[in-house]
């Protein structure tokens, strides 16, 4: 390193040196210290090193929350490797252009994928090595066998400016983009949070978004950065949730709408103390929001950010400025232009930029992409909002070019819903819109022509593109009508199929 580098790997040695004793994850029955976790991210570094990994191969995960998943990241931090989780959420084709386009060396694999992968795996000669999450078996060395290697450190320099991570986010044109994340932006994200919601070595944080998510893994790394711990779940189980809470005194959780209000629910029943979560935040509604403070005397934080911006770049307490995603960050600029990039004074609405180290360093292979993100010195974020005259944000949604449906936490561009509904032979045309949806915040509905002559159910449809792409990117809701409203362009209008069908 440097003499002005920090690293997500410095953080960890840091902790090691400074909480060393301290329980600082927590899986099951398994709780390790600061510096027990040091031990086991030198030990995989060293593993990785024997495989050949140099400064910026990738190493690629598709497996469910665990705390492995922190061993290769940090490792990959200490060598100047770059980890590239996939969201296994997407299509099996999805998750065959993801690997393709980010070419990891090495790919680590949870037991529920191995049949997918196996699927795949002839395709895939980019793959030096595949290893499984749990244990080795003829066509995959087992991930413990990294710790086996002899201690060694790496020949080369890890810099502040180096990739650490590359996020697939939602696909704009019809195919993910991953967004390379540097050690400076995560640290600076840390630093962002640990001042808003004043985070120390007492705070616990329940991991249960998925770490393919910037919602999963910054919160992580925020904590951990604080000296503080984190639980770690597989997945989102209500039971499992409530109890932790209460067991670890969890006092950080992040979550999608409808995860609160089933929390909330579920707990009538298990009755589990609630009162040590003090900082909750996400996406979800006000009447929840309400009854969570009344219930545990937290408090829920709106924000603001993008993968983009390695999460969050705005924060307030929900209720402090009701509607709006509360103030920047003190790393941060944020500002409205119009479609020239001039600057829009409050309360004027245009689209929000920002600059500041939390910036990602550019889309993985996308230089067009990356020229236009960052024109005028700014990255353009792609969504609408204005500042009020005391400085708060306010998210208005989209530009056109960027449209998408923020589905129980997940963007969805209706683009890339649309083209896997085109290639069922039965739809002429389609536009694919987002309507209000009390399960989800904002339900996918597809408004489709058949061809002359054809039939088809909804369900059908909603079947035919669940086998395309993700799951969770199918319509919930399909309506077939005679023909779509048009722009003089001869496209279609989809602010009038808005206006027509906006309703479930």
């Amino acid at each position: 390193m440097g003499l002005y580098d920090y690293t997500i790997y410095s953080v960890i040695k840091r902790n090691a040196e400074v909480y060393g004793d301290r329980i600082g994850w927590i899986i099951g029955e398994q709780k390790l210290t600061h510096h027990q976790f040091a031990e086991a991210v030198n030990r995989v570094a060293a593993g990785l090193l024997n495989a050949g990994i140099k400064k910026g191969d990738r190493i690629s995960t598709i497996a469910q929350n665990s705390l492995s998943f922190f061993y290769l990241l940090g490792a990959a931090a200490k060598i100047g490797a770059i980890m590239l989780p996939i969201n296994w959420r997407l299509g099996k084709e999805e998750i065959e252009y993801v690997l393709r386009d980010g070419s990891p060396k090495l790919l680590f694999v949870g037991t529920d994928y191995i049949e997918l992968i196996d699927s795949l795996r002839s395709r895939l000669g980019f793959v030096e090595r595949f290893y499984s999450m749990d244990k080795a078996s003829a066509d995959y060395e087992s991930l413990q066998s990294l710790f086996e290697a002899e201690l060694i450190e790496p020949s080369w320099d890890v810099h502040s400016e180096d990739a650490v991570t590359i996020i697939y986010t939602a696909a704009v044109a019809g195919k993910p983009r991953g967004a390379i994340l540097s050690h400076r932006g995560l640290i600076a994200a840390n630093l962002e949070c640990i001042r808003a919601w004043r985070l120390t070595e007492e705070d616990c944080h329940l991991c249960v978004l998925p770490l393919f998510h910037v919602g999963g893994l910054l919160p992580s790394l925020n904590v951990m950065h604080a000296g503080g711990k984190n639980t770690i779940l597989p997945k989102f189980d209500p039971d499992q949730v409530l109890r932790h809470i209460q067991g670890d005194r969890v006092t950080i959780f992040i979550e999608f709408s409808p995860m609160l209000q089933t929390l909330l629910n579920r707990n009538q029943e298990l009755k589990c103390s609630l009162t040590s979560l003090r900082v909750v935040s996400g996406l979800d509604k006000s009447d929840v929001i309400k009854k969570f403070e009344e219930q545990t005397g937290g408090t829920f934080w709106a924000a603001y950010g993008q993968t983009e911006t390695c999460n969050a770049i705005t924060f307030a307490p929900y209720f402090e400025r009701m509607g709006s995603a509360g103030l920047p960050g003190l790393l941060c600029e944020v500002k409205i232009v119009d479609e020239y990039g001039n600057f829009l004074d409050p309360p004027q609405k245009g689209e929000i930029v920002v600059r500041g180290p939390q910036v990602f360093n550019g889309y993985w292979n996308l230089k067009e992409d990356n020229t236009y993100a960052f024109r005028n010195g700014w990255y353009h974020t792609g969504d609408k909002g204005h500042l009020d005259k005391d400085g708060y944000l306010w998210y208005v949604g989209r530009l056109p070019e960027k449209e998408l449906i923020k589905t129980g936490g997940e963007n969805v561009y209706p683009v890339e819903v649309e083209k896997a509904i085109l290639e069922h032979p039965a739809v002429k045309e389609v536009s694919v819109i987002g309507v209000q949806d009390e399960q989800w915040g904002e339900g996918i509905k597809a408004v489709c022509v058949l061809e002359k002559g054809e039939t088809m159910t909804g369900a059908e449809l909603i079947a035919f593109v669940a086998s395309k792409i993700g799951r969770y990117k199918k319509p919930k809701y399909v309506t077939f009508v005679t023909d779509l409203p048009k722009t003089e362009g001869g496209s279609i209008d989809r602010e009038t199929v808005k206006a027509r069908f906006g309703k479930v």
